[in-house]
């Protein structure tokens, strides 16, 4: 295939400019998804938002489709480093490793996991590279989708005012969330009180239960992830929810509540009980739930899988005999260089483990080893199953839970124990699930620019900065977002026990502090004083994926698995595939999240239903469906885009506990009401209304 610019045409590629908007989007993005990441357990694939942006802005500098493709390339690789690192790192929070989060220790170890799991991916892709662009049977759908972009831009055409606008307005919402103009939610508990039949077979009158009602929450981002996945991914994340909301933590609560609370306690108890049963009962379950459909993702994909290993190994040796084209568009990294990058994670790896984590010589020599063989594999399959469905379905989370699994294992057999062989579980996986994130990215980023005439090498290196600098920044949103959350929760708290007029307050370890020695506490240690809900694992910051991998690492090296609920949740997880669910994983993960995102995902996923609708009804031809999908899903990206900022934003006012909340007990839930409304007629009525003309040609279609 001949490339939209020519092998023999040297044109401006790789410029400062362009590396600069890069590696600005790499940070944007990576924060962006980060954000989305740990509060609804997933991330959306950043090459069209970078797409678009990166040529938006060379274009306004008058600069060349290689260099729109080189911000492109060195943009979306910050999303993939915020994948593997919300997926990994806060387990270590999570599991107890870290029982303060910001530390410069722990900063060091994080962007040196990130590092580390960037260059491993992007040498594999050195040398996969050639052999997996070039395969006619990997049709790399985004890859072509993202190629198309630039090439429609290069002939006038651009979807920047959708993407910017919504952007306005998802940052105008969560700004006026923020500041409590209007409640961003919505519960009531509602009690069911009845004769009932108790465990020992009397019966036993007035027994009292309930259910939690939740609204969804007022959140663009929410909506516009629920708006990508659509209506059918939308309901199946939801109907978690209602397992959850509606069925487990009502019938628990139900036989649990007569001998916790009396039936005149006030609302609140009971909502916080309804929360206690889901954060300790259901989750665990969830937790199952996830470990089934996660190995059922890969039990599907075993062709995919094997054939990815086989192809692996025979693209290896092609590479190491010099089988060099050296024309540009076919220039890779030297072999040499490949090499070296590949010594440097695996002696990092080594020194992580053995100097950081305390774990013994030979047990951090077979970690390392563990490591590069893991970060080959299934670097491979991502590329490769990124070539068949894109990134967005990329199955990061179940190829790093196999990867800790085994990881897990092999540290059991060396008799590895404690908080150190969970500590070199979590680390060893994490590089492993951002090398595997960074690879499929990366090929996708090739693929597209293969078809555009990009040079690889050039390409590589921009990642290779891209890598470095998402991997020295990242640790700060991730910090901010902890921290803020548990500064905003305690601030709250201490107001609640202020007016209780409460003074002294007992920790869970029997020591007395007075609330203004509260108030000075660090975060970390303030959340343990409050025994708040709050920072990773809360509520507010659930990362379901990174929450499994804790679970999983102490589980297994420590043997502190809650088995009876993980085994209760495996068996839903087996009769959900039985009952042929679409994907168990992602009920399950619905299951694991709270009622009022999953309902605002679910509500996001009805509206893209209602836009496939209302253009059915008007007989759009195929032309116009794909630009109402393209407009559609600019919309949704810029909504999450500009939420997921101003949260950051905010999160930060928080973190440095700056006052900004205009009005303390927000209300006027019918302005709520009015957003979500808002928000829904604004994704059906613009991508309809831009529909074009019968007669214009189709642009590329840019799901994913």
């Amino acid at each position: 295939m001949q490339p939209f610019v020519p092998s023999d045409q040297n044109m401006r590629e790789f410029s400062l400019r362009a590396v600069l908007i890069g590696l600005v989007m790499a940070v944007v993005l990576g924060s962006a998804n980060a954000y989305l990441g740990l509060k609804a357990g997933m991330t959306i694939a950043a090459t069209y938002p970078a797409a678009v942006i990166g040529m938006a802005l060379i274009k306004l500098m008058k600069g060349t489709i290689l260099e729109e493709n080189m911000a492109r390339t060195v943009g979306s690789i910050g999303e993939s480093v915020a994948a593997g690192a919300i997926f990994t790192i806060p387990a270590f929070v999570i599991s107890g490793i870290w029982p303060k989060f910001f530390t410069a220790g722990n900063y060091v170890t994080s962007s040196l996991i990130m590092f580390t799991g960037g260059v491993l991916g992007i040498m594999f892709v050195a040398l996969l590279r050639r052999v997996m662009v070039e395969d006619a049977e990997l049709p790399y759908p985004e890859s072509v989708a993202a190629a198309e972009i630039h090439k429609a831009g290069a002939r006038g055409g651009s979807g920047t005012k959708f993407l910017f606008g919504a952007m306005g307005i998802g940052a105008g919402v969560q700004t006026l969330v923020q500041l409590s103009l209007f409640a961003s939610a919505w519960e009531k508990f509602v009690h069911f009180k009845t004769s009932a039949i108790n465990l020992a077979g009397a019966w036993k009158a007035k027994v009292a239960g309930g259910m939690l009602l939740s609204s969804p929450g007022i959140s663009p981002a929410y909506m516009g992830v629920g708006y990508i996945i659509g209506p059918k991914l939308g309901a199946l994340n939801f109907s978690g929810g209602i397992i959850a909301w509606g069925l487990l933590v009502p019938i628990i609560t139900y036989f649990l509540a007569p001998g916790v609370l009396p039936e005149s306690a006030p609302e609140g108890d009971w909502i916080a009980l309804s929360y206690s049963v889901w954060k300790f009962i259901v989750r665990p379950i969830a937790i199952g739930g996830m470990l089934v459909g996660a190995g059922f993702t890969l039990f599907k994909m075993r062709k995919s899988l094997a054939t990815g290993l086989t192809r692996s190994v025979s693209d290896v040796k092609k590479a190491a005999a010099g089988d060099h084209v050296v024309d540009r568009v076919n220039k890779d990294l030297p072999f040499t260089y490949v090499l070296g990058g590949l010594a440097f994670a695996a002696i990092v790896t080594f020194l992580i483990t053995w100097q950081i984590f305390n774990v013994g010589m030979m047990v951090s020599f077979v970690a390392a080893l563990v490591m590069v063989i893991l970060g080959f594999f299934f670097a491979a399959i991502s590329g490769y199953l990124v070539g068949i469905m894109g990134s967005s379905n990329n199955p990061i989370s179940g190829l790093t839970l196999t990867a800790l699994v085994l990881t897990a294992l092999v540290m059991v057999m060396l008799g590895v124990k404690g908080r150190e062989g969970v500590a070199a579980v979590l680390g060893v996986a994490a590089i492993v699930c951002v090398s595997a994130a960074v690879a499929g990215e990366m090929l996708q980023d090739l693929k597209a620019g293969h078809i555009l005439g990009g040079t690889p090498w050039r390409m590589e290196m921009g990642d290779l900065l891209g890598v470095a600098l998402a991997s020295i920044v990242l640790f700060i949103p991730l910090m901010v977002l902890h921290e803020g959350d548990i500064t905003a929760q305690g601030t709250k708290r201490i107001a609640e026990l202020t007016a209780q007029q409460v003074q002294v307050v007992t920790a869970p370890d029997g020591q007395t502090y007075t609330l203004d020695q509260v108030k000075q506490l660090p975060a970390d240690q303030k959340k343990a004083v409050l025994s708040l809900d709050a920072g990773f694992g809360s509520k507010q910051l659930a990362a379901p994926q990174a929450g499994l991998m804790a679970l999983l690492s102490r589980g297994i090296v420590e043997g502190k698995m809650a088995w009876p609920l993980i085994i209760a949740g495996m068996m839903m997880g087996l009769a959900f595939i039985l009952m042929q669910v679409k994907s168990p994983m992602l009920v399950s993960v619905g299951m694991y999240l709270p009622l009022e995102t999953t309902f605002a995902i679910f509500l996001g996923g009805l509206i893209k239903g209602a836009v496939e609708m209302f253009g059915a009804k008007r007989n759009l031809n195929d032309a116009q469906k794909v630009r109402v999908e393209n407009n559609g899903v600019l919309l949704a990206a810029g909504l999450i885009a500009g939420e997921a900022l101003v949260g950051l934003v905010f999160a930060s006012l928080a973190f440095f506990e700056v006052k900004y909340k205009i009005f303390p007990n927000p209300g006027m839930f019918f302005i709520s009401l009015a957003i979500l409304a808002g928000i829904a007629v604004y994704l059906v009525k613009v991508p309809l209304d831009n529909a074009g003309e019968a007669d214009e040609p189709a642009p590329p279609s840019a799901n994913f």
